[in-house]
């Protein structure tokens, strides 16, 4: 927190309209597996053999200046030079969300050394049925936990990353958020799923509206226990108790393609350096407030937690809200408590899920 702080205080008293908050470092796409909501692994196989070798993730890093790298994919634990990857960053001391689906997490983990500059970020995406599905592979939740298991086991940092999609049950995600907490990780991610044109399944993606009131049914009457690894304020905006706009070249990406414009979200070019995606990416074009349909319902945190971290540092009143929303976290709400009774219709994704030994194909 106080690495953060102090650098987006340095950013804003240098007068840096647009900075990076996190870099989006994909060393590759492929994985083992086929979530119905996500696009990574329809690309051609000729792109998913491609790998970032740890020198290119390095000047990337350095060309950006972000205090921070996640590192999705794809997989990361795929890739034959991960380690290395991990080991270099944590040298040039990065704090690194790694993100894994945590399937390879028990085999590979002798690779790593617990350090406060590495977190495994898990992608679970619920209790283990809502989890299974999302990911289409049935007793991935399982895997999962012995994966996350062994991390915490062994003194590492674990959080958890967690897409809701529409049809999903606020009960349900409340009771998960219950089983993360008695597990003993660090922290929880949240974030609405975005529509990516690759995805199978493209019927279960929420609009704005469907998005706040499902968010303020699950961040209502919250417990003391409950940890977030989310700023604040960006709580509140998907609760819709806050607008923002979009600030995309808070969490710019680089992956095998170079950098990605104008975001983690879209592919609307490449640059070939950092310098170049902030000078001629016409930033004006995406976010709500430009009229995109590509971004009408967009509410992830690639685009706006950067949003929400800067309106903190921004004013008196930005700091002030944080610091309320970080003492008083309950958020009292009657209404909400009804609307966790109301039926929920579940989510069936359009792909089928695979038995254990099905995706070995993604590997290729």
């Amino acid at each position: 927190m106080w690495t953060v702080a102090s650098y987006v205080v340095r950013q804003k008293l240098a007068g840096r309209k647009r900075y990076p908050l996190v870099l989006m470092l994909e060393p590759l796409f492929r994985c083992n597996l086929a979530c119905a909501g996500c696009g990574k692994i329809q690309y051609p196989a000729h792109i998913l053999k491609k790998d970032l070798s740890p020198e290119e993730c390095f000047r990337a890093v350095e060309e950006c200046g972000a205090p921070m790298v996640s590192i999705p994919g794809g997989e990361p634990l795929m890739h034959p030079q991960i380690a290395e990857i991990v080991e270099g960053l944590v040298a040039r001391k990065k704090y690194i969300y790694l993100c894994t689906n945590a399937l390879l997490l028990k085999e590979k983990i002798d690779q790593f050394k617990p350090s406060k500059f590495l977190t495994f970020s898990v992608h679970l995406d619920g209790q283990r049925e809502e989890h299974d599905l999302a990911v289409c592979r049935e007793g991935g939740y399982d895997l999962a936990l012995d994966g996350v298991k062994e991390a915490l086991r062994r003194g590492f940092r674990v959080t958890t990353n967690t897409t809701l999609f529409d049809g999903a049950n606020p009960k349900s995600v409340r009771a998960f958020f219950d089983e993360m907490m008695e597990l003993g990780i660090e922290g929880m991610m949240l974030s609405p799923g975005y529509s990516y044109d690759k995805a199978p399944d493209q019927k279960h993606f929420l609009g704005r509206a469907r998005t706040r009131r499902m968010f303020r049914a699950i961040l209502s009457n919250r417990k003391k226990s409950w940890r977030f690894n989310l700023s604040p304020l960006f709580l509140e905006f998907l609760m819709g108790k806050r607008t923002y706009p979009c600030t995309p070249w808070g969490m710019p990406t680089y992956n095998v393609f170079g950098w990605q414009k104008p975001c983690y979200l879209l592919q609307d070019g490449y640059a070939e350096t950092f310098d170049e995606l902030i000078k001629t990416t016409a930033w004006e074009k995406y976010g709500t407030e430009s009229g995109n349909p590509a971004c009408a319902n967009c509410m992830v945190h690639s685009g706006y937690e950067a949003s929400a971290v800067n309106a903190t540092f921004s004013s008196v009143s930005g700091f002030l809200a944080t610091v309320k929303a970080t003492l008083f976290t309950q958020y009292r709400d009657y209404e909400a408590e009804r609307m966790l009774e109301e039926r929920v219709e579940p989510v069936h994704p359009l792909v089928q899920i695979a038995a254990p030994g099905e995706m070995e194909g993604t590997r290729a």
